[in-house]
C-alpha cells in the first residue's frame, strides 16, 4: 500500500540548493513500501517499469512495479544481495555480498558470474558496482557480509583487505583498480567517465579518482567528508544531469555537492538512508532505501543513467 508522510524535507545549506532547482519537487516523501529488515540497492528497470531492490537480512529481493504500485518477491535465496544497477544491453548486475560474488541476470533469467575471485582468493562480500561504457564493470568489495552472520556468512577474508575491482568486458579477467580504502562502499562515474567516485563507509569521505586509458586509476583524492555532521555515513551515491553528486548519507538523509565539494543541502528522511536511485519515466524520481522502507520523491532535477552518458533506456518508457 502506498502511503505519503509530510516532512519538513528540504534543508538548504548553500543558496546554489534553491537556484539549482534542487527544492522544487514533491514536498513529501512517499512511502512505497515497509517491512524490510535492512533495504538497499535500489535500481529502475526502465524496460519492465519496475523498481528492484534488495532486503539483505532477509535474503530476497523485492520489484514495485510503477504502474499498479505492488510489491513482491523478485528472487529469494539471493545470497544475501546487495547493490544492483544495469549494464549497457539492460540487463541486471547483481552484487551477492552472501555468495561473495557479482552476477549478471541474463534476459532468459539465467545468472552469469561476473567475478568471485580476485588471483585466486574468494573475494569479501561485493557492495556496489558501476557499468562504465566500455561495458566494464567496476565493483566495491568491503567485508560488510563477512564480519557476521547478519547480512552474508561470517567467515575470514581471504584478501585480508577492502579494495575496488574491475571485471574486463572481453577477458572476464578481474583486475585491483584501487586498494586506499577502509571499507570502500558506493561507486559511481562522472558523466564523462574521466572521474570516479567512491564513497568509504569507515573513513567518512568520498574519495575522487582520475581514470586513465588502460583502465586504470589515479591517486585519489578526497571530495567530500562527512565530517561536522553528527549522525552522516556516505553509502552509495547517484550524479544528476547538473553534475551535483547526491549522497545517501545515512542517518542524515540524502546529501546533495556541488561539483566543487560544496554541501548544498539535503533531503530529510525518517529512516537512516542506505542507497538511491534515479528513476520513472523521466529519470526525475528518486528512490531511497531506508532501513524498513522504500521511499520516493518526484524532484525538479533529472539524475544521469547508471549505464553511461548519452545511453537514455528510459527515453522510450512511457
Amino acid at each position: 500500500m502506498t502511503t505519503s508522510q509530510r516532512t519538513e524535507m528540504y534543508e538548504k545549506f548553500d543558496e546554489r540548493f534553491r537556484t539549482g532547482r534542487c527544492m522544487y519537487g514533491d514536498d513529501r516523501l512517499e512511502v512505497l513500501y515497509t517491512g524490510c529488515r535492512w533495504a538497499e540497492g535500489p535500481v529502475y528497470v526502465p524496460a519492465w517499469r519496475q523498481l528492484v531492490w534488495s532486503d539483505i537480512p532477509n535474503d530476497r529481493m523485492l520489484r514495485w512495479d510503477e504502474e499498479t504500485g505492488a510489491v513482491s518477491v523478485f528472487r529469494r535465496e539471493a545470497g544475501h544481495t546487495n547493490g544492483n544497477t544495469l549494464d549497457r544491453e539492460g540487463r541486471l548486475i547483481t552484487c551477492e555480498q552472501g555468495n561473495r560474488r557479482v552476477t549478471r541476470t541474463e534476459h532468459d533469467g539465467t545468472i552469469t558470474v561476473l567475478a568471485d575471485r580476485w588471483q585466486g582468493r574468494r573475494l569479501n562480500s561485493p557492495n556496489d558496482a558501476a557499468v562504465k561504457s566500455d561495458g566494464s564493470v567496476w565493483f566495491s568489495d568491503p567485508d560488510f557480509g563477512i564480519t557476521s552472520d547478519y547480512e552474508g556468512h561470517r567467515a575470514p577474508s581471504e584478501i585480508g583487505a577492502n579494495n575496488v575491482y574491475r571485471v574486463d568486458p572481453v577477458t572476464g579477467e578481474v583486475r585491483l583498480v584501487a586498494d586506499c580504502f577502509e571499507a570502500p562502499n558506493g561507486l559511481v562515474f562522472s558523466a564523462d567517465e574521466r572521474q570516479l567516485y567512491v564513497s568509504d563507509t569507515r573513513a567518512g569521505c568520498v574519495r575522487v579518482f582520475e581514470v586513465r586509458d588502460d583502465g586504470t586509476l589515479s591517486d585519489g583524492k578526497v571530495f567530500a567528508e562527512a565530517a561536522g555532521r553528527e549522525n552522516a555515513r556516505f553509502d552509495n551515491l547517484r550524479f544528476d544531469d547538473d553534475g551535483r553528486l547526491w549522497v545517501a548519507a545515512m542517518l542524515d538523509g540524502v546529501h546533495c555537492y556541488d561539483p566543487d565539494g560544496t554541501l548544498l543541502g539535503r533531503l530529510v528522511v525518517p529512516e537512516a538512508v542506505a542507497n538511491i536511485s534515479w528513476g520513472g519515466a523521466k529519470r526525475n524520481r528518486l528512490f531511497i532505501a531506508a532501513e524498513t522502507s522504500l521511499y520516493s520523491v518526484v524532484m525538479s532535477v533529472t539524475g544521469t543513467h547508471p549505464t553511461g552518458p548519452g545511453h537514455r533506456p528510459w527515453a522510450t518508457a512511457g
